[in-house]
């Protein structure tokens, strides 16, 4: 398959412009555009300029609504509520994780919720820019149906992400991030755009039954990670990111993926620490012994370091199909044509 690689800076532009042209406001389509690209320098393709084309349909339709100003509120001292107003997720979070963090060294530790979103991308990627800040942060996200509660067959849970970061002495953040699913649903979906098979523990056809077709997954379910334990642990996040917050559930939400239905109106929620307050200015040094401990082991390295590694050899240029270079960039004439 032919390829196109540019800097990162491009992709940046062309992605901002194929927002703008389908109605986003500039500032919104900057943060967007940023966090695509981010998601392809981490080589996470199913979360990164992929997913433009299916963005820039849901604006021009409306089901995201591009100029949506992100609300923010301080119901209570330790607690910022933003109201993504059916506008994309990633300005939303923005603001709200910027509030926390002026509002956390002097309440220890803030709640964000953020309602009324959308899909989120790399989720942690939002924690990794707290732990940056010397902070420590745990996320959850929920997202549209796609796994049945465990002894069931109809989707009623999404993947529902959830991430884990904190700050490192001399290195950069250590990221946990993961789905309550076996693999995330982006991956399955560009296999599906791909015609590329997926492993035969990924999913169930509508039928109930394990496939390697992905197009055949994506009309089916997803395997939630260690059976009934991955399960149990999405509708925690369910009710952590939708009952709590007054998002929809994941059997409410229409699809990340395609201009079909209104708004998702999916939610997510971060617990923002100062770690200080806790325990004192020592928490990076004994974090450091237990990496230490588990590095002293041949063969094991730190989850996210995978990421740093290859955000390092994407840092001159981020390579995708042509086929979806040359979509985005007819896509992007469109603001010139109008």
């Amino acid at each position: 398959m032919s390829s196109v690689t540019l800097p990162p800076a491009e992709w940046q532009s062309l992605a901002e412009r194929v927002l703008v042209a389908a109605g986003t406001a500039p500032k919104a389509a900057r943060s967007v555009a940023a966090a695509l690209v981010a998601a392809d320098r981490d080589g996470l393709a199913s979360h990164g300029l992929s997913r433009l084309p299916a963005y820039a349909a849901q604006v021009r339709c409306g089901k995201v609504a591009g100029t949506a100003q992100p609300g923010v509120r301080r119901p209570a001292p330790g607690i910022i509520a933003v109201d993504a107003a059916d506008g994309f997720a990633y300005p939303a979070i923005e603001a709200g994780l910027q509030a926390a963090q002026e509002a956390v060294h002097s309440q220890g530790c803030v709640l964000v919720a953020v309602t009324n979103s959308h899909h989120c991308g790399v989720l942690g990627h939002h924690v990794e820019w707290l732990a940056e800040r010397g902070l420590v942060a745990l996320a959850f996200a929920n997202t549209p149906a796609a796994i049945a509660p465990w002894g069931g067959s109809k989707p009623v849970l999404g993947t529902d992400p959830l991430a884990f970061a904190c700050p490192r002495d001399g290195h950069p953040p250590l990221v946990i991030d993961m789905s309550v699913s076996v693999a995330a649903r982006g991956k399955i979906m560009v296999a599906a755009r791909d015609g590329t098979p997926i492993p035969p523990d990924w999913a169930l056809d509508s039928e109930g039954r394990p496939t390697t077709d992905a197009k055949a997954a994506m009309e089916g379910t997803l395997a939630p990670m260690a059976g009934a334990k991955g399960a149990a642990l999405g509708l925690m996040i369910e009710l952590l990111t939708a009952a709590l917050v007054d998002a929809h559930f994941g059997f409410e939400a229409s699809p990340f993926l395609d201009d079909k239905g209104g708004p998702p109106r999916t939610g997510q929620l971060f617990l923002v620490i100062d770690p200080q307050s806790v325990g004192g200015s020592g928490f990076a040094a004994r974090a450091e012994r237990l990496f230490t401990a588990c590095l002293e082991q041949p063969g094991v390295r730190l989850p996210g370091d995978r990421r740093q590694e290859i955000r390092a050899a994407t840092a001159e240029g981020i390579t995708v199909p042509r086929k979806l270079h040359d979509e985005l960039v007819a896509a992007a004439d469109q603001l010139h044509a109008s």
